[in-house]
């Protein structure tokens, strides 16, 4: 399941930087991640009906079969009716296929290049940029671990049943999908929000982490909603993503790049449960005392980039070079050779 869902975001953050613009990246961005939000207000209905199936099989392959036959109808219509840059969208004549590409001018990032460039590769791996937005996907992604796996079990161990304590993660979703479009729709609205729009979502799950650390397991309203809480990290990386598409030009090291964060993030999903051990159950305080401690160096290394970016903005400024896009397309310039880029904050 892993390795076929490996392509999804990746491939989904190349969509969206081939038909938009930087400033609209970001929310487009959110409106298909918040559904990783919003499913899960209706999952647990799902699920929790599944559950009282007493048929020849067990009730959790049931939820798998239709889960599964979802995935695979929608993914034969993806085949179909999903283009994967302006230049092969059906639809459109000549002249709005010119716009759509025309408009793009202003990202100096290129739509769409076919020959993979090594020397793209190189250049990512060396960046520091590249390197501190994978160190926060991946330490932000660490709290994953209890929102996707542990925060039914905790609300199970607050004295409610293992179906009812499914219900009570709606809530959680409906904050988190809702997050996940908020957090965007301002970096869409507002410039220069998105470092700042990361922070804050951190500090969000930190004071989630803290309170389910430290406050004593009779505080069942203000646990709930921490648990409640604990998933604004979504909206962060939310507007991580659009971050990073934003702010990497050249085909094949945007291509890696988009790759790239997605490793951190699967990083962190792994890390993340292996941190909450049974032997911990039910408060599991060393697994939130490693979630408080990610999260609060996560939030501070979104600061670092947002410096950084804003040290290589001024640096490219001093040097008499302004903003432009004549090299928008046809040299597919990195954001580093090209000195007329200015990155996004």
């Amino acid at each position: 399941m892993g390795f076929l869902e490996s392509g999804i975001s990746p491939m989904f953050m190349m969509i969206v930087g081939s038909f938009y613009k930087k400033n609209e990246q970001a929310l487009r961005m959110g409106i298909w991640y918040s559904c990783t939000g919003y499913v899960s207000i209706f999952s647990p209905v799902v699920n929790y009906g599944f559950g009282l199936v007493k048929g020849p099989l067990h009730s959790w392959k049931y939820m798998y079969f239709f889960a599964g036959g979802l995935t695979i109808l929608w993914g034969v219509a993806l085949f179909f009716i999903l283009p994967p840059d302006p230049v092969r969208a059906k639809g459109f004549d000549e002249r709005e296929r010119y716009i759509s590409v025309a408009r793009l001018r202003t990202n100096n990032s290129g739509v769409r290049n076919t020959h993979l460039k090594k020397e793209q590769i190189g250049e990512l791996l060396l960046d520091l940029k590249f390197w501190l937005v994978f160190l926060v996907a991946f330490l932000s992604m660490i709290a994953n671990g209890p929102i996707s796996t542990f925060i039914p079990i905790i609300i199970d161990s607050f004295g409610f049943s293992t179906l009812n304590s499914l219900l009570l993660v709606m809530p959680a979703g409906a904050y988190a999908g809702t997050l996940q479009l908020v957090a965007p729709y301002l970096c869409y609205k507002y410039s220069g929000l998105r470092s700042w729009l990361v922070f804050a979502c951190q500090v969000g799950t930190t004071v989630a982490a803290l309170l389910l650390w430290l406050l004593p397991k009779s505080e069942t309203g203000a646990l709930l909603f921490a648990c409640y809480i604990l998933p604004s990290v979504g909206g962060g990386y939310a507007a991580l993503m659009g971050l990073q598409i934003a702010n990497t030009a050249g085909y094949t090291k945007r291509s890696i790049a988009s790759s790239g964060i997605y490793i951190g993030y699967c990083l962190g999903n792994f890390v993340g449960p292996l941190v909450f051990k049974p032997a911990d159950a039910p408060r599991y305080i060393p697994g939130f005392i490693v979630v408080t401690v990610t999260a609060i160096v996560a939030g501070l290394l979104a600061l670092v980039y947002r410096f950084l970016c804003v040290w290589e903005n001024r640096r490219r400024d001093r040097a008499g070079i302004m903003e432009g896009f004549e090299h928008a397309y046809e040299d597919d310039l990195t954001d580093k050779k090209n000195p007329q880029f200015r990155y996004t904050l």
